[in-house]
């Protein structure tokens, strides 16, 4: 049967979770929006059914579909009428899973508030600017890499790193990698080279400008990367750009361990920024100022991170902050078109809200049992974390090895996590019931397979 999800409001995030979620086949999917015009430019773009009107209204919920709807994602631009919403499905309709966006810190410092019995009727609550703000960090965190991604409660991560000369490894087959790290187990999950996918096999030959994505456990990751790239000295001196919910929060996650500067523009929010943060010094001006930027010291910061509400404000002063010298620039940007052109040309990293954020909502969409999602390279590929139930009878994973398994194309099985264990995937590797197995599926039109591996049924034999 169809997967029946009610998507309530069409903004930026609402947007892409329609483009991902209705084309997979398995989904039947309808948004709700106020606005006619951004309803049928959606209509005339993706295949959806349209509902104008009042997101919380009963009367727009019951003609969307909502009475025989699995899932409300509320995503419109207020919290309250998302809470509303979610809340007024269950009442009247009893929709199985219901999922808020909260953008507010009093709502998100309250959980008690999300709860069918104590509050209003909620199961998951994500704010794409907690996603965002970690997601940078990681990035800081880690210099050199282009996405870090956590599974298994952090034990596990997946890390993007662009291949260049230095790099231990590049100019040389990946069957090499055991011999140079001995001591470390890990798992190159893929490899795009100019923008196609390449399977990684033991002849394969790591190139220079290869995008590579690798497993290992969370205390290999820096040993890894200096396989594929010279490693980069710690980000120290950090430039942040928007002083907005993601800046404050940013600036806040990183002024412990770091040397903070914040430029804001309005005088209301500067004063907003200087009051709530503790040792990140803030500053009233034009990010894209020249003259800032060089009497801040622009060509002696490690990184500018570009956070403001207009990406092409972030855009023009991350480049202009790299030109004045800037060692790594990063930049939010909205639009995939815009971040696939300047990606590595003259911006370090696109940081896409969207493309962080659907992750999140896509693991409770998954059939089977799944804990973490997340997408990559924009959208086009995907991580999942899945996990095996059943036996040999009613399972198609478990008991075999993971060469028995018949995986979709361009489908890895990258590690296997049993317990507090951690075990990198391969050919003879068997998996047991409740293991997580996280795989990297380098064409995500091959979701709907992957979860049908992992779902149990009555008998399979």
């Amino acid at each position: 049967m169809p997967l029946k999800i009610i998507i309530l409001g069409a903004g930026q995030v609402g947007r892409t979770a329609a483009y991902h979620l209705s084309r997979e086949e398995a989904n039947e999917v309808t948004v709700v929006d106020s606005d006619d015009a951004v309803l049928r430019d959606l209509q005339d773009r993706i295949d959806v059914r349209t509902v104008s009107g009042n997101a919380a209204s009963p009367a727009v919920l019951t003609a969307a579909g909502c009475a025989d709807a699995s899932l409300i994602v509320a995503l419109t631009n207020s919290d309250e009428v998302n809470m509303v919403a979610c809340h007024v499905a269950w009442t009247l309709f009893k929709t199985p899973t219901k999922i808020a966006r909260i953008r507010g810190a009093a709502y998100a410092a309250r959980p008690e508030l999300f709860s069918e019995s104590a509050g209003f009727a909620v199961d998951v609550w994500i704010s794409p600017e907690r996603l965002v703000t970690e997601y940078v960090e990681q990035l800081v965190r880690n210099p050199g890499a282009l996405q870090v991604v956590d599974f298994a409660d952090g034990r596990v991560r997946l890390v993007g790193v662009r291949a260049v000369h230095g790099g231990l490894l590049v100019g040389q087959p990946l069957h090499n990698l055991r011999q140079h790290t001995p001591q470390i187990d890990s798992r190159v999950a893929a490899i795009y080279r100019k923008g196609r996918s390449i399977k990684p096999e033991g002849a394969t030959v790591i190139e220079p400008g290869d995008e590579v994505f690798f497993l290992a456990a969370r205390e290999d990751i820096r040993v890894m990367m200096s396989e594929l790239r010279k490693l980069e000295p710690p980000l120290k001196r950090l430039v942040i750009a928007g002083g907005g919910n993601i800046g404050i929060r940013l600036a806040q996650a990183l002024e412990t361990q770091n040397q903070v500067k914040l430029i804001e523009r309005d005088p209301r929010r500067a004063r907003h920024a200087s009051e709530t943060l503790r040792n990140t010094v803030v500053l009233e001006g034009d990010a894209a100022d020249e003259e800032l930027l060089l009497e801040e010291n622009i060509d002696s910061a490690d990184a500018f991170i570009a956070v403001t509400n207009a990406e092409e404000a972030n855009i023009l002063s991350a480049m202009l902050a790299k030109r004045l010298g800037c060692r790594k620039v990063m930049a939010l940007i909205n639009k995939p078109s815009y971040a696939e052109l300047i990606e590595s040309d003259r911006i370090d990293v696109a940081i896409s809200p969207q493309t962080i954020t659907i992750g999140s909502l896509l693991a409770h969409v998954r059939r089977g049992d799944v804990a973490r999602v997340h997408s990559l390279r924009r959208g086009a590929a995907e991580a999942i974390e899945a996990i095996a139930h059943g036996d040999q009878d009613t399972s198609r994973v478990i008991g075999r090895k993971i060469e028995q398994i018949k995986l979709p194309e361009g489908t890895t099985i990258g590690a296997v996590v049993r317990g507090e264990d951690v075990i990198m995937a391969h050919h003879d590797t068997v998996v047991a019931e409740g293991d997580h197995v996280i795989l990297f599926l380098t064409d995500r039109r091959h979701v709907e397979a992957v979860e049908k591996l992992f779902q149990a049924g009555v008998s399979f034999i």
